[in-house]
């Protein structure tokens, strides 16, 4: 069974992992986010995840997480699912966060594998388990290896699909055969967290993307799965190619997302702000090759 073909997706196909906005003394930018928010809605995204690793959820407090919450439900009102990033290291601080997400109106809760304690498989399970019973809302796992130093095997996966409030995956695990696995052995919403994976995903029954990319450009990568649902795959595959070049230099070019985004978002004068540390602006000639390959895309 695959979201591509017969199923609704829980929170949309085109998710942004929105950014959160500061202002120049590093203030969380409420205003900005609203118009940002906005901004992204009307330009093609059905979901939006808040206080994710683009949104700088470790620098932000817990109570900004819940008012950024609210101020963005207030300016989409229910024109987009709201997925609220909960993921912590420490399970009862994961619950007490899911507990606020709820309570500030998200839609849904992306939850990271807990990090640097590197818990076994076991562990891991018992960890989503705990936050899933905690709440009436539905849960996405967010399995990011690379930054955690954990994965959720797929087999974990298919054990937690059973649990009726787990009902997603944010995939940055780059194990395109255990993401296959999950995707035909569950009714999991599989959600490709690495803008290079939208297509490819999407075409084995992924229900969509959680993009960074999107922040800069949704409209070129809500195209991509448009056209693979209208039937137009060689559309679909010239599209995502073309997002290529702009895919690369933000993701792939030694920055984090959060810090490229931030950089082509206030080179178009749109709400963005300051990065908070310990990450750091993007220097001149990387804001100069992310200009350029953003208007490369955006030309034509």
């Amino acid at each position: 069974m695959t979201y591509a073909s017969s199923l609704a997706p829980p929170f949309g196909r085109a998710l942004c992992a929105m950014i959160t906005p500061f202002t120049e003394e590093g203030a969380l930018d409420l205003d900005g986010a609203q118009r940002l928010a906005d901004r992204l809605v009307g330009q093609g995204c059905d979901g939006l995840v808040l206080s994710g690793t683009t949104g700088e959820s470790p620098t932000t407090s817990d109570a900004e997480k819940a008012v950024l919450i609210r101020a963005v439900r207030e300016a989409v009102g229910d024109r987009a699912a709201l997925v609220a990033g909960v993921g912590t290291a420490d399970t009862r601080h994961t619950v007490q966060l899911t507990l606020e997400a709820e309570k500030a109106g998200a839609d849904g809760a992306l939850v990271v594998t807990p990090y640097y304690s590197r818990p076994p498989q076991d562990a891991v399970e018992a960890h989503f388990r705990e936050v899933a019973d905690a709440s009436g809302l539905p849960l996405m796992l967010y399995d990011i290896p690379g930054r955690t130093g954990t994965r959720i095997e797929p087999d974990t996966m298919i054990r937690l699909s059973s649990h009726p409030r787990i009902v997603a995956v944010k995939d940055c695990s780059y194990d395109f055969l255990g993401a296959q696995k999950v995707v035909d052995r569950t009714d999991l919403a599989y959600y490709a967290g690495c803008d290079e994976h939208i297509l490819a995903l999407y075409a084995v029954g992924a229900a969509g993307y959680v993009s960074t990319v999107a922040n800069a450009a949704p409209a070129r990568l809500r195209a991509v799965v448009d056209a693979f649902d209208a039937g137009d795959t060689r559309e679909a595959a010239r599209l995502q190619q073309r997002a290529t070049p702009l895919i690369e230099s933000m993701m792939s070019a030694g920055l984090p997302g959060a810090v490229t985004a931030k950089a082509i978002l206030n080179a178009l004068s749109l709400p963005a702000g300051l990065v908070r540390p310990p990450l750091r602006p993007a220097g001149a000639e990387a804001r100069a090759a992310l200009h350029a390959a953003y208007e490369a895309l955006t030309a034509r």
